[in-house]
């Protein structure tokens, strides 16, 4: 990949937002508000971060990402097509008969996809399994989870967390996108998840807390996981759902519902506006 710059990064990642508003709009369904609240920490992962190759997808030394909440597939399918994984002008083709890009990611169906997800709570366990297999073959590469806020409500994730302190999992990074939204509002009046921080360390995790649309603070923070020899790590990201498009943010409204054709009109001059 190439030496991206935090600018550079920065600019990827509102094209992620644009093409997640776009993908949604022509589809009449899918989920915007998480997509694009996850849009800068997936541009930091595919185009700075992660060893990967578009080119060799099954590439045996990958880093491996685990998109847990497979619901914001949209902003994981951009960020491949803008990597090279399969052409950009399929990325229209969401949820449409007889397209690869399915509603949650299917390993198998596209192309950079590593786990089908969407039934929330059990992407971390799958990461760990990854990053347990990556311990015992000697390999070297790292296991990224991305999980939203909301699914961490579901008991699996704890009992995961447990597993990989215990199997010493420092291969392994776990990432909460605490945007504080879901589909019923907020999650705190849903199942309250705070102290989260607290709660994680609880379990043996080496915490870091960043504002997730923060490139350099994103960067440093990927960076001080990958450092860590003690303990697994999990980033939690303070970002607002819907980040980039006014209407939309901090809006639960927008957590699984596209533009009307007002909406998408605004949404995308925002957007290019941004856009160098």
């Amino acid at each position: 990949m190439a030496d991206y710059s935090v600018s550079d990064l920065e600019n990827i990642a509102n094209k992620l937002r644009l093409h997640v508003v776009e993908m949604t709009y022509e589809a009449r369904s899918g989920h915007p508000g998480g997509s694009l609240s996850a849009a800068d920490m997936i541009a930091a992962l595919y185009f700075k971060f992660m060893k990967h190759d578009p080119s060799n997808p099954l590439w045996d030394e990958r880093d491996r990402f685990v998109l847990s909440k497979g619901h914001v597939a949209p902003v994981l399918y951009a960020a491949l097509a803008e990597a090279g994984y399969f052409p950009v002008e399929d990325l229209l083709t969401l949820r449409k008969m007889g397209s690869k890009l399915q509603g949650h990611p299917v390993r198998g169906k596209v192309p950079g996809v590593e786990m089908s997800t969407g039934s929330l709570g059990q992407g971390l366990s799958m990461a760990c399994g990854i990053a347990l297999a990556g311990k015992m073959d000697g390999k070297d590469y790292k296991t990224i989870c991305m999980l939203g806020d909301g699914e961490l409500q579901e008991g699996q994730n704890w009992e995961a967390a447990m597993f990989a302190r215990q199997a010493s999992l420092t291969n392994l990074i776990a990432i909460v996108d605490r945007n504080r939204l879901q589909i019923t509002g907020d999650t705190e009046g849903a199942v309250g998840l705070e102290p989260l921080p607290e709660k994680w360390k609880s379990f043996g995790w080496n915490v870091i807390i960043i504002d997730g649309h923060n490139m350099r603070q994103i960067l440093e923070a990927l960076d001080k996981a990958a450092a860590a020899k003690a303990r697994p790590t999990v980033i939690i990201m303070k970002t607002v759902k819907g980040k980039g498009v006014s209407f939309m943010e901090n809006n639960a409204g927008f957590h699984g519902k596209a533009c009307n054709d007002e909406e998408q009109a605004k949404a995308v001059e925002e957007l290019k506006a941004v856009i160098q």
